[in-house]
């Protein structure tokens, strides 16, 4: 009963409650099953982890992925998971949960790309070595949304800030810390996968969804493991019935200033339709309207 209980609130829960799920589990999973059979932690993991070696990414390709599911210790998927948890907010407010997916796994993606290319490319990073952990993934979406909606608020302890101010800091952090710390190769992660961050908002405030073949792609993939079965005859199923089609609605937006309430009444009727029908099915005026109020706030 409990485990049924727990699966069914898996299944009602978004799709960041989902992605802190699965990272909790993989960790437990790789910390204690090395400890259930008696072997190295490091022989579990090796298949999964993203290396440096070319010939080595070649045979598990797989890892470009999957790096960003495991974590090196506590603090490490702690904060990972906080900031996860924090930032998803802010996203899921405003966008479908298949684009915050498209954020955070091409935001690692590219977060690990960057990685490996480093260390192929640039003589100051030799040997070989290993990349674990969803930070990237992480500042991809924290970049984003703090790009998207730099001016956002939001309260960390007893300060009152904006979500810009965030990006900032985390961006800073790691430039700053470069060149003395031991774990470069990963803060080269981090920045790569906020570089996707920031150019993915950018791109979405210009109207060009820079993600849209990756959604394309993981629907594909939902598809293959639908249970829904395929009727022939699907495209029969049309009822021929006259209907008096209602006047379209108007698409003019106005022009003159409006006040603080108002423009209050028209963020919320935008947010009301985006969680009914998404964010792809608001105009052009109405996506201005969003980011152009996201940064007067």
């Amino acid at each position: 009963m409990a485990a049924n209980s727990f699966l069914n609130q898996f299944k009602t829960a978004n799709i960041a409650i989902k992605l802190i799920v699965i990272n909790v589990a993989v960790f437990l999973i790789f910390n204690i099953l090395p400890w259930l059979v008696q072997i190295d932690n490091g022989v579990l993991t090796r298949y999964f982890v993203l290396p440096t070696d070319l010939m080595r990414f070649i045979q598990q390709p797989w890892s470009v992925i999957t790096y960003a599911f495991l974590h090196s210790g506590f603090l490490h998927i702690l904060f990972n998971m906080l900031f996860l948890y924090v930032f998803s907010k802010f996203i899921l407010n405003l966008f479908t949960e298949k684009r915050f997916l498209t954020i955070y796994l091409l935001g690692g993606i590219v977060g690990g790309l960057t990685f490996v290319l480093v260390y192929l490319l640039l003589p100051a990073f030799k040997g070989n070595s290993v990349l674990l952990g969803a930070s990237a993934a992480v500042n991809a979406i924290i970049i984003f949304i703090a790009t998207y909606s730099p001016n956002t608020p939001i309260r960390i302890f007893m300060f009152n800030l904006k979500l810009w101010h965030i990006a900032a800091f985390v961006v800073l952090r790691d430039l700053l810390t470069l060149d003395s710390s031991s774990n470069a190769g990963g803060l080269i992660s981090h920045l790569g996968g906020a570089a996707f961050g920031y150019i993915y908002a950018m791109q979405l405030a210009k109207g060009n969804d820079i993600g849209l073949w990756f959604e394309k792609i993981m629907d594909t993939v939902a598809g293959w493991f639908s249970s829904k079965p395929k009727t022939k005859n699907a495209r029969m199923r049309t009822v021929h019935r006259k209907t008096k089609k209602a006047p379209p609605k108007s698409t003019k937006t106005r022009q003159t200033p409006v006040s603080k309430s108002e423009q209050q009444q028209q963020i919320d009727a935008i947010l009301d339709k985006i969680s009914k029908s998404g964010y792809d099915s608001l105009s052009k005026a109405e996506k201005d309207f969003l980011f152009k109020a996201g940064k007067d706030n």
